[in-house]
């Protein structure tokens, strides 16, 4: 028997905000759900991997997160079918929430034989999404993101996909994720309707978005810009459990201590205040939060009650940077 989802719980909702040029109106963190699966846990079977992630999904939405982050290379899918059963299992959820799914990497051998690489052609675009469609027990996904920027995309090839998904009633809205300035240009120029987000990895271990452009054209254009890993895969918060090669080399030193000290200022944790520094940005930057525990989730939501004052945003600035500004 599944385990029912108490929307009443909700005390007080989250903070809503619209996602780009979008009708979609959802709340200012998203829920990540990449390690819903959690495949790098040998210690656990499948069956507890899938109760903790199902536990995962409504204690988010009983808090308030509004918004689902997908792909469907996580979990080798598994992720998405996960979702989907909380889905079966709380069918109000579906009016209450967006879901959001990327396509377009490829793992080695996928097909066999093939190296691990991405694919943005119309045929696999829409093919991927139907493998999301029907994991996810869905009629229609909310928001569809090409993963990774493939070396081979045809902006006109992707808008002939993008169309005949919407034409369809499979997608509503499509963005982006981990697309430089230049190519998201390119892209919006060949498709008739906007891109509403571009989902990119931001974090005070990471500051390239605030430099290279990209949250200069979501101010621009209206895209929203989603956070993927705004705690540093970890490091920001109780600590790293699962990081990425380029990961590795984040510098945190400097960076610990001053959200400590605000975290003891404001009555929260450490990624509360991390979580808010993201949140001041006028770009409307939404944070997506991965954890699977429970009461991390319901700690990260505070940080949308927190407003950092500007001395005390370029402090945390200065300090990730490691040095003053010129």
């Amino acid at each position: 028997m599944g385990e029912k989802a108490n929307y009443s719980a909700l005390n007080p909702p989250m903070q809503k905000l619209v996602l780009g040029t979008s009708s979609l109106r959802v709340s200012r963190l998203a829920y990540g759900c990449w390690r819903l699966a959690d495949a790098s846990n040998a210690s656990k079977s499948k069956s507890e991997i899938r109760v903790a992630g199902k536990r995962a999904v409504i204690a988010a939405y009983e808090v308030g997160y509004t918004i689902f982050d997908h792909a469907d290379i996580y979990g080798g899918g598994d992720a998405e079918r996960i979702f989907g059963e909380v889905l079966r299992e709380n069918p109000e959820m579906r009016d209450r929430i967006s879901i959001v799914t990327k396509c377009g990497v490829r793992r080695s051998d996928d097909p066999p034989g093939s190296p691990y690489h991405y694919n943005l052609s119309g045929e696999y675009i829409i093919r991927s999404c139907e493998g999301s469609l029907k994991r996810l027990g869905i009629e229609t996904i909310d928001v569809l993101l090409l993963h990774r920027a493939d070396w081979l995309v045809d902006p006109e090839d992707v808008s002939g996909a993008f169309t005949k998904l919407k034409q369809s009633g499979k997608v509503r809205f499509f963005g982006v994720s981990n697309f430089r300035p230049s190519l998201v240009s390119a892209l919006q120029t060949a498709c008739p309707m906007p891109l509403v987000v571009n989902q990119v990895e931001i974090s005070l271990c990471k500051l390239d978005a605030f430099e290279d452009g990209t949250l200069d054209q979501c101010l621009e254009k209206k895209i929203t810009p989603m956070a993927w890993s705004p705690l540093g895969g970890g490091q920001l918060a109780e600590g790293a459990k699962r990081l990425l090669k380029s990961q590795k080399g984040y510098q945190i030193k400097k960076v610990v201590p001053l959200l400590d000290e605000l975290a003891a200022q404001y009555g929260v944790t450490r990624s509360a205040v991390a979580l808010a520094w993201l949140l001041k940005h006028p770009a409307d930057i939404m944070p997506i939060v991965g954890s699977t525990n429970p009461q991390r989730i319901r700690d990260a939501a505070r940080a949308t009650k927190i407003n950092l004052n500007r001395e005390e945003w370029y402090r945390l600035l200065i300090a990730a940077r490691g040095e003053s500004l010129p």
